[in-house]
C-alpha cells in the first residue's frame, strides 16, 4: 500500500452513513515503516446506539430472520463469492496492517476466511432446525430460532477469518450483527463492508464499527444486545463476560492459547519440525494456536533443538508486502516490547536462548522481533505459561510419555496442540489425553466443519460446525397434543 487510505463514513444498518460525532479518528500506522497509511472515524456510543438500533429494528420485523432458508444461503453465497474474488486484495490490506507475510496471507489471512463462509454454507443447508420427539407427557416438536441481536467482537491478528467464524454463521442462521473491528486493522473492514453492501442483505441486518476497547465495552453491555461473540485475551474475554451478565447476555469467547507440540521418541525429527515450524511463528507468532511450547524427549534433545535453530534462523525476516518474506513485524510497538521483556524474563528465569532474542540488526525501521528460541525451558517458567504473542518458540525436554502429557496438561490454556510419532494410532491415544479443544497428530489443522474452541481460559463455547452454528440459535419446546 503506497497511497494513505482514508474513509470518512461508517457501515451501519447496510449503509455508509456520516459518523454521529464524538469518537475521533483512529490512524493505521505501518508495523514495516512504522508511518500512518490509513484513517478512518473512530466510532462513538452514539454510533453504537445507532448500529444497534438498527439490527434490533431489522430483526424484530422479521426481514431477514422470516426470509428462507434457501434465500439466505444465496446472499451469504454471494458475500463468500465476492470475498474470493477480492482475496488477494484483502491478504494486500492485512499484510499492510498487521505485518503478515504476504505470501502466507493469502491463505491464512483471505482464502481460510473464505472457507470459514464455505463451510457455514454447508452446515447451514443440512442443519436440524426441527425435531419431533415422543416425550413423556406426548409428542413434542424441538424448534431452533434465531438467537436474536449479535455483537461480534474481533481482534487484529487474522480479522476477515474471526469475522467470518462469527458473521457466517450469525447471518445464516437469521440473526442481525453489529461487527466491531480493532482499531489496529480497520482498512480491511472497509473492504468487508462494500462485498456486503452488494450482497442483497436487508436494511438494518449488518453494521461495522472500528472502535476501541471502551467502545466495545459498550456494545457489550448494550441491553438490546442478545448475543456477544468473541475473540480476543484472557484478560478481555473476562471483562466481556462480566459485562455480559448484567443483562444476561449469551456469549461465545474464543480466547488465548499457549499449545504444547510433543515430539514422541519415535517421530520423525524432520517431519515434525517441518510441521511444527510453520505453526510456532505462524502470523508472526500472533496467533492463538501458535505451537509455541514444543515438548521433546531428553534422549532428542539437541538434535531437536539444532533442527530448530536451523529452521529459525533460515526465516527471511522483512517487508510484509515483499512475497519472499517469511516472517514480518509485530502488530504495534507494544506488542514488540512485550516480546522483547518476555525474552528477558525467560533469559533471568535461566532459559537459554538459542538463536534471535532481539530486534534485527539490519532493520532500521519496524516493529520486529528475531525468530527467537529458547532452550532448556521448565514448565514453571513464565515463558512457558504465559501468552507471548510474538515470535518464541520454548524447548522443554522431558524424561518419559507420561511427563509429556503431564506437561502438556500443566497449563492454564487448552486451546490447541499436535503430537509426533510414528504410529498414527499411538498419536491418537496420546490427543485423547491431552485437555485441548483441538489436536493433530502429525500435522496442524483447523477444520471449519469441526467444533474449534478451548478448555480452561482458552474460551467458552465453539466456534465451526453444527456445534458453532447452534450457538446462534435458541432451543424452543411446543408440546403436541396426543396423538389419536
Amino acid at each position: 500500500m503506497s497511497a494513505l487510505v482514508e474513509h470518512e463514513r461508517l457501515y451501519i444498518g447496510g449503509e455508509f452513513a456520516d459518523p454521529a460525532g464524538g469518537g475521533g479518528t483512529i490512524e493505521v500506522v505501518s508495523p514495516h515503516t512504522e508511518q500512518v497509511i490509513g484513517r478512518v472515524p473512530h466510532a462513538s456510543r452514539a454510533d453504537v446506539d445507532r448500529a444497534v438500533a438498527a439490527a434490533r429494528t431489522s430483526f424484530d420485523s422479521g426481514v431477514w430472520a422470516d426470509t428462507p432458508l434457501d434465500e439466505r444461503i444465496a446472499v451469504v453465497t454471494r458475500i463468500k463469492d465476492a470475498f474470493a474474488a477480492r482475496s488477494e486484495e484483502i491478504a494486500r490490506v492485512i499484510s499492510a496492517e498487521n505485518g503478515t507475510p504476504y505470501t502466507s496471507a493469502v491463505m491464512v489471512q483471505a482464502l481460510a476466511a473464505m472457507m470459514v463462509w464455505d463451510a457455514a454454507i454447508t452446515v447451514a443447508r443440512d442443519f436440524p432446525y426441527e425435531e419431533r420427539r415422543a416425550g413423556a407427557l406426548g409428542p413434542l416438536l424441538v424448534r431452533r430460532e434465531p438467537v436474536g441481536v449479535v455483537a461480534a467482537v474481533v481482534p487484529w491478528n487474522v480479522p476477515q477469518f474471526t469475522a467470518a467464524a462469527k458473521l457466517a454463521p450469525a447471518l445464516l442462521a437469521g440473526c442481525s450483527v453489529v461487527l466491531k473491528v480493532s482499531p489496529e486493522t480497520p482498512l480491511d473492514a472497509y473492504l468487508l463492508a462494500e462485498i456486503v453492501s452488494g450482497a442483497g442483505l436487508p436494511p438494518g441486518v449488518l453494521s461495522i464499527l472500528p472502535a476501541d476497547r471502551e467502545v466495545s465495552e459498550y456494545l457489550v453491555g448494550h441491553p438490546d444486545v442478545d448475543k456477544v461473540a468473541f475473540t480476543g485475551s484472557v484478560a478481555a474475554g473476562k471483562r466481556v463476560m462480566e459485562v455480559a451478565a448484567r443483562n444476561l447476555t449469551r456469549v461465545t469467547l474464543e480466547l488465548g492459547g499457549k499449545s504444547a507440540a510433543v515430539i514422541l521418541p519415535d517421530a520423525d525429527l524432520d517431519a515434525a519440525v517441518a510441521g511444527i515450524a510453520p505453526f510456532a511463528w505462524l502470523v508472526n507468532g500472533q496467533a492463538c494456536v501458535a505451537q509455541s511450547r514444543v515438548l521433546v524427549p531428553r534422549e532428542r534433545y539437541d538434535e531437536t533443538a539444532e533442527r530448530f535453530v536451523a529452521a529459525a534462523r533460515a526465516l527471511r525476516v522483512g517487508d510484509p508486502l515483499d512475497p519472499a518474506t517469511e516472517l514480518g513485524p509485530l502488530v504495534a510497538r507494544r506488542q514488540r516490547q512485550r516480546s522483547l521483556d518476555y525474552i528477558g524474563i525467560g533469559q533471568r528465569e535461566g532459559a537459554k536462548v538459542l538463536t534471535g532474542g532481539g530486534r534485527p540488526k539490519d532493520m532500521d525501521s519496524g516493529w520486529y522481533v528475531e525468530p527467537t528460541v529458547f532452550g532448556e525451558v521448565s514448565n514453571a517458567m513464565r515463558i512457558a505459561r504465559e501468552e507471548i504473542f510474538g515470535p518464541v518458540l520454548c524447548l522443554l525436554p522431558y524424561e518419559d510419555e507420561d511427563e509429556a502429557v503431564r506437561i502438556a496438561n500443566d497449563s492454564d490454556y487448552g486451546l490447541s496442540g499436535s503430537v509426533w510419532t510414528a504410529d498414527t494410532a499411538h498419536g491418537v491415544d496420546i490427543a485423547r489425553r491431552v485437555r485441548t479443544g483441538t489436536y493433530s497428530v502429525n500435522t496442524f489443522s483447523i477444520d471449519m466443519l469441526g467444533p474449534f474452541g478451548g478448555y480452561k481460559n482458552s474460551g467458552i463455547g465453539r466456534e465451526f460446525g453444527p456445534e458453532g452454528f447452534g450457538a446462534y440459535l435458541e432451543y424452543k419446546t411446543i408440546h403436541l397434543p396426543a396423538e389419536g
